[in-house]
């Protein structure tokens, strides 16, 4: 063939060229979302500030200042994950599938396990930027920053792929107002009532295996151990994290429906 001829080139891109750009494509319609980045950057940074620097919600049991602001930074952190991978998720693709976007991208060589890729890796990228401005805010509170960082990273990961997995699910299954209204009510039941923000410890004993159980739970307890304690890698925890992210993305392969 000679120079400056071109010829058409049949087949669909590498898979992990793919996974990229999708990843890129859902980080800018991330960005451009002014509700999502409500939801995901201005709501943490107030509940930080609600219980690092306010008497009347002390998630810490009474302890020093600065075991109250790692103990919120801990709660902070899981809730940004939640926020970000279930929440917003469920409801941003959610209403993808209603607008026919998930039905145009079904046309495509894009299969399903690179569409939770991409999303999953957009997620990540917003979530490095919750976690930058929760350590941030949080060492002005008065925090020293001692915590078990490479157990912090894995607990994000691990606690991202479980979320955003159950989020997943919940927007290829349901319909769009059906995933709206579902993903804020568990969002607020976690929030409240599923050891996020406070310790299982500190729940009546007959409920905390459950809450312990849970994700929200088992990340926010995980976050505890590493933020507060300075421990290693929370196996529990992370292993109860696996669990659901395993069955939540798997799940969601399985059955997403692209309209």
């Amino acid at each position: 063939m000679s120079a400056g001829t071109f010829a058409p080139l049949p087949g669909a891109a590498p898979y992990g060229r793919m996974v990229v750009s999708q990843t890129r494509l859902e980080a800018a319609l991330l960005l451009r979302n002014g509700e999502q980045l409500l939801l995901t950057l201005v709501i943490p940074l107030v509940l930080l500030l609600l219980l690092a620097g306010s008497d009347v919600v002390d998630v810490s049991g009474g302890g020093s200042q600065e075991a109250r602001v790692a103990t919120a930074v801990a709660g902070v952190l899981t809730v940004a994950v939640m926020s970000t991978a279930f929440t917003g998720m469920a409801i941003a693709t959610g209403f993808e599938r209603r607008y026919g976007v998930l039905r145009r991208l079904a046309v495509t060589p894009l299969p399903r396990s690179a569409l939770l890729l991409g999303k999953a890796g957009a997620v990540l990228l917003l979530e490095a930027v919750q976690v930058v401005l929760v350590i941030g805010v949080s060492l002005l509170l008065g925090w020293n920053g001692s915590a078990t960082w490479p157990a912090l990273v894995l607990l994000v990961l691990t606690g991202t792929a479980a979320f955003a997995g159950l989020g997943m699910l919940m927007a290829g299954t349901l319909r769009a107002e059906a995933t709206l209204a579902a993903a804020n009510l568990v969002y607020v039941v976690l929030l409240v009532a599923g050891a996020a923000l406070v310790p299982v410890a500190r729940y009546p004993e007959a409920v905390q295996p459950l809450l312990a159980a849970l994700p929200s739970g088992a990340l926010g307890e995980g976050m505890r151990a590493v933020v507060v304690d300075g421990a290693g890698v929370p196996w529990a925890p992370l292993g109860v994290l696996v669990l659901w992210a395993v069955g939540g993305l798997g799940l969601a392969a399985r059955y997403f429906r692209w309209e």
